[in-house]
């Protein structure tokens, strides 16, 4: 077996740190839920810190050459590697993944996965959620054994979709993974903007004139995040389609039934919006990678973006065939154009 490159990105030890930076001694109330949320964060940072030393030791014993490098000082596209290993959860891949092309395969670690009976037990005092790791195929568990699968060969990773945003013609250097959103900066501010459907380079929907609280679209691989809490459907993560809403819409009348669809990939099809607000912003993938919009801008959003190799759960592949029923059931309802 030959020997492998390989960069282990970590999520940064320090996210706990506003809430650790006087620790236990400025709280008077031993019993308050306050002391319990910081013994909570940090039992989060060893468990962490625990697994990043556990696989570091783990690649210690396989034929690969590797490094760690901690996420925030990432700052140049990742080349000349076989396999990215992120330690953390899905923000740290989806964060990873704006310095990965489609070349490099990534898996995901899930350092700190949520603990049901730990929920559970701390329901009704404070919120034990961890890390959902929708998108990381293992915990520590398992980790050697299917990193041992990955460098023999023996699993592939799974092709996903990104979104590739234009602005003005200009393509951004950044794609999405999981979704974006166009709002104006000031969340209690309303939006004001247009959007058609285009097949082809010509128009197949009516032009939509919106005035809401923005607007987001998802891949498939988002749809589980923001989208279906908004009210959107989950997608087979395999899917190339990408899903939008329009949040929060006022008065739309007779338009309502345009403001949530999908913008479908085998009719090649994408999204022109013009910005009517003085100002505005593009988020990928969360609040930490945006771009500045001004009124009359426009914005062409598509599946047109390199794919992103990811290894995916087993469970997470299971999931694909029962959505794709229901799936195809849904882009019927939603087959408008």
């Amino acid at each position: 077996m030959s020997r492998r490159r390989l960069l282990m990105l970590l999520k940064p030890i320090d996210i706990y740190s506003d809430s650790q930076s006087d620790g236990p001694s400025r709280i008077t109330n031993p019993h308050s839920q306050e002391l319990q949320m910081l013994h909570h964060l940090e039992n989060r940072l060893k468990v962490h810190n625990d697994a990043i030393n556990f696989c570091q030791n783990i690649l210690c014993r396989k034929p690969v050459e590797w490094k760690s490098v901690v996420l925030n000082n990432l700052s140049q596209p990742i080349h000349d590697v076989d396999l990215v290993v992120t330690v953390g959860g899905d923000g740290t891949l989806l964060q990873a993944s704006h310095f990965i092309d489609d070349s490099v395969p990534v898996l995901g670690v899930n350092s700190d996965p949520t603990r049901a009976e730990e929920v559970e037990k701390l329901s009704n005092e404070i919120d034990a959620t961890r890390s959902t790791g929708y998108l990381c195929a293992v915990t520590v568990n398992n980790f050697e054994q299917v990193l041992d699968n990955i460098l023999e060969g023996r699993t592939i990773p799974s092709k996903l979709t990104r979104i590739s945003i234009c602005v003005n013609s200009q393509v951004l250097s950044t794609y999405a993974l999981n979704d974006v959103l166009i709002a104006h900066p000031c969340p209690a501010a309303v939006s004001q903007f247009s959007f058609k459907i285009k097949s082809d380079d010509q128009p197949c929907s009516p032009l939509v004139n919106s005035r809401s609280s923005g607007l987001r679209v998802s891949t498939a691989a988002g749809s589980t995040a923001a989208m279906l809490s908004a009210g959107g459907f989950p997608m087979p993560i395999l899917s190339e389609d990408l899903q939008f809403m329009v949040r929060e819409p006022i008065s739309p009348g007779e338009t309502s039934s345009l403001m949530h669809g999908l913008i479908k990939s085998h009719h090649d099809q994408s999204m022109d919006a013009t910005w009517f607000c003085k100002e505005g912003a593009i988020y990928i993938d969360g609040s930490h990678v945006f771009y500045s919009l001004q009124i009359g801008d426009t914005i062409e959003i598509s599946s047109k973006a390199p794919i992103l190799k990811v290894f995916l759960s087993q469970r997470l592949q299971t999931a694909v065939k029962k959505l794709e029923e229901a799936y195809l059931q849904k882009k019927e309802i939603l087959c408008k154009y």
